[in-house]
């Protein structure tokens, strides 16, 4: 057993200790131990790269290096987070209806995939910073084939009836097909419902409801089309609308429990033998990310239901700040500092240490609005305007930047008082990266102890009101910054 030991000096004063003491925290890491393979980290198109990719060249490319490029400058300073996969939004049509569509903010409204110009620019900017991993979604049937017309439901029914389900399978297929044919990109994986638990009846964007039996006979259609057609895309189910209707649902029992519904063998809506089933589940982490103890709880369940399905995993496929989270922080007002971003950083770290997530995605790559929604924030200008990034860009990259797909989550222990959130990975070059989030207002010295061989090129890159993922060689000490997210990278012989 190889054991990596790292012994930290907190500077703070603590109320029980005289002022000045400094209490010894022991964070272990050993790569021996291994959890969950990371599949990917990711982020969605919706809604803004439909205009955002028709915007100058130099702004678009811009935002494209911060969410995509794994390069960096001469002096080791990243370019960008380096996301391993790019979720594309295959719209049902509502844009070209305008406002017959009944969705008020044309932003929130989205176009069949022939008319996505701006999303395709995207696409291929992702592939050519070499994103390996594409994910194509749909929040709505396409009008055509909706019971309303529209693309959102009513009365929290569902919006589409069985026999259009062949239909709606082949939309799917020639899109994926036809974007394939345009760009040369591969769809590695097709979610063809979103948050079904909702009602989706409230015309302010795309979106349908479903309960599971209508899930699983969709999926059925979906894939008997895919392999009809010879698609290796992947289907992906579940992306529910919050973590609790993986598992439960006692409120909406006809939409819950999708764990046991969809992989359960004895279940008349399993879905598990389907050749072309990716045998994950997805769901969202909104609204059980406050207060800590009740997220902890949530992401421990997540992760024994998971467990009971042999060769099932967990993605968390969609999150951004929303609500107000138990009074800890609210979704509303723009927040481009750390407050947000370390928030962030704990929703990342449980669904990653407890709920064992495989991939985490966050929900708006580019945002127009004034919420805590978006890692680039934008003028809400279809031709042109100012963006900035914010903090939660650069801390999601403390992850996504270097837990690179295929990577193994390994042990990382922590003993004595700390209010440290460590997690560590061994990637597929033998590379590790220790993330280290310290909410704490002080800084925080860690000294590194180490056996002779054990670590080659240590470096770290700090996220912090004044940097973003700034590099730093390390020697034998290195200082977390207050309010910061740090990751550390070595090799190991």
């Amino acid at each position: 057993m190889k054991e990596i030991i790292v012994s930290a000096l907190l500077l703070y004063t603590c109320m029980h200790t005289a002022a000045g003491q400094t209490a010894a925290v022991h964070i272990s890491i050993d790569p021996e131990v291994t959890y969950q393979t990371i599949d990917n980290f990711g982020a969605s198109d919706a809604w803004s790269a439909q205009f955002v990719g028709n915007w100058p060249a130099e702004k678009k490319n811009r935002m494209a290096d911060w969410l995509f490029s794994t390069d960096t400058t001469s002096n080791g300073q990243p370019k960008g987070i380096g996301l391993s996969l790019w979720r594309y939004n295959i719209g049902a049509g509502s844009a070209e209806q305008g406002d017959s569509s009944g969705i008020k903010d044309e932003w929130h409204r989205a176009s069949r995939w022939q008319a996505q110009s701006g999303q395709l620019w995207f696409l291929q900017a992702a592939k050519e910073r070499k994103v390996k991993q594409f994910l194509a979604f749909l929040n709505s049937p396409p009008v055509n084939l909706t019971l309303t017309g529209r693309a959102f439901a009513n009365k929290g029914n569902t919006n589409i009836s069985p026999d259009k389900y062949d239909a709606f399978a082949t939309y799917i297929a020639d899109a994926i097909e036809g974007i394939h044919k345009t760009t040369g990109t591969r769809f590695d994986f097709v979610s063809p419902v979103n948050e079904p638990q909702w009602d989706w009846s409230d015309n302010k964007q795309e979106g349908c409801p479903y309960n599971n039996d209508q899930i699983s006979a969709l999926t059925r259609s979906l894939s008997k089309t895919l392999t009809a057609r010879k698609l290796s895309t992947k289907i992906v189910i579940g992306e529910a609308g919050q973590l609790t209707y993986l598992f439960d649902g006692k409120d909406k029992p006809a939409k819950g429990q999708q764990i046991a519904a969809f992989f359960d063998s004895t279940s008349p809506d399993y879905l598990g033998n389907l050749p072309n089933l990716y045998h994950n589940i997805l769901g969202h982490s909104y609204f059980t990310t406050s207060p800590g103890n009740i997220a902890v709880l949530v992401r421990e369940e997540v992760a024994k239901h998971v467990k009971k399905v042999k060769g099932l995993g967990f993605w968390q496929s969609e999150y951004c700040i929303l609500g107000d989270n138990a009074g800890e922080i609210n979704g509303e007002k723009r927040d481009y500092g750390m407050d947000a971003a370390l928030y962030l950083a704990r929703v990342i770290h449980y669904d990653l240490t407890i709920a064992n997530a495989a991939a985490w995605q966050y929900w708006l790559a580019i945002s127009p609005y004034d919420y805590k929604d978006g890692l680039i924030y934008i003028d809400k200008n279809k031709q042109d305007g100012q963006f900035r990034d914010s903090k939660m860009l650069w801390t999601l990259g403390n992850y996504s930047r270097f837990v690179r797909p295929g990577a193994k989550r390994i042990r990382a222990d922590i003993a004595g008082d700390s209010t440290l959130l460590v997690s560590a990975y061994k990637n597929t070059d033998r590379t590790i990266s220790v993330v280290i989030v310290n909410s704490a207002n002080d800084n925080k010295t860690i000294s590194l102890n180490r056996k002779k061989g054990q670590f080659r090129r240590l470096r770290s890159y700090v996220t912090s009101e004044a940097d973003n993922l700034h590099p730093l060689a390390v020697n034998n000490s290195l200082t977390i910054p207050a309010r910061a997210v740090v990751t550390v990278t070595e090799s190991i012989n």
